[in-house]
């Protein structure tokens, strides 16, 4: 049994769709044993709790430094034992010290098809104004381990989505979040989860 710890800062969308999929059995052979967020009152710590999830606050406001944040995070992580961590819309810099000790066990879903708008500074709504102003046909999502880069990881899965006539940000956004980080994450992790 592949167990997930899941890191978010949001609304956990994303989240919702691994909880969805390990319910729906799309998932299999997989325990979400634990949610984290760097923020206080955001609805995927709802989500988690109304799915029977442990799930608790490791907030850098909270600590005196980013590295006493980091030591706490990493020891958070640590204590639910997990087998893989999946950042779903996790808006910290991960420490190198949690990528050494989860290598290759760290996943990142990020709204853009990589090697395109990734990287410092591409996150939420950046990502599809960028590829907007750059006047791309196809855009999309990607499931990648985490390495010490920004989004330079091992790519996993990748799924193309249309821009179209008249998109902004915030419609591209949803469709990529439909079309493709629903239905990609969930199957990265059970593909991890069954080594297949």
């Amino acid at each position: 049994m592949l167990r997930v710890v899941v890191l978010v800062s949001g609304g956990g969308t994303n989240l919702q769709a691994i909880i969805d999929s390990v319910n729906n059995g799309t998932i299999t052979n997989t325990e979400l044993v634990g949610v984290i967020s760097n923020n206080y009152g955001v609805y995927a710590l709802e989500r988690a709790k109304n799915a029977g999830i442990d799930n608790q606050v490791v907030s850098p406001k909270d600590y005196p430094s980013r590295e006493a944040f980091n030591d706490a995070l990493l020891e958070k992580v640590n204590a639910y034992n997990p087998d893989l961590i999946v950042l779903a819309g996790f808006l910290v810099v991960i420490p190198e010290k949690m990528i050494d000790a989860y290598e290759n066990k760290i996943i990142n879903i990020h709204p853009s098809l990589i090697p395109s708008f990734c990287g410092t500074g591409y996150y939420g709504l950046k990502v599809h104004e960028a590829a907007l102003s750059r006047g791309v046909k196809v855009s999309g999502a990607t499931v990648h381990y985490v390495d010490k880069g920004t989004d330079t990881g091992p790519i996993i899965l990748q799924k193309a989505v249309e821009v179209k006539e008249g998109d902004t940000p915030k419609t591209l956004q949803q469709r990529i979040m439909e079309e493709a980080e629903w239905k990609l994450l969930p199957a990265a992790i059970n593909m991890i989860a069954n080594r297949s």
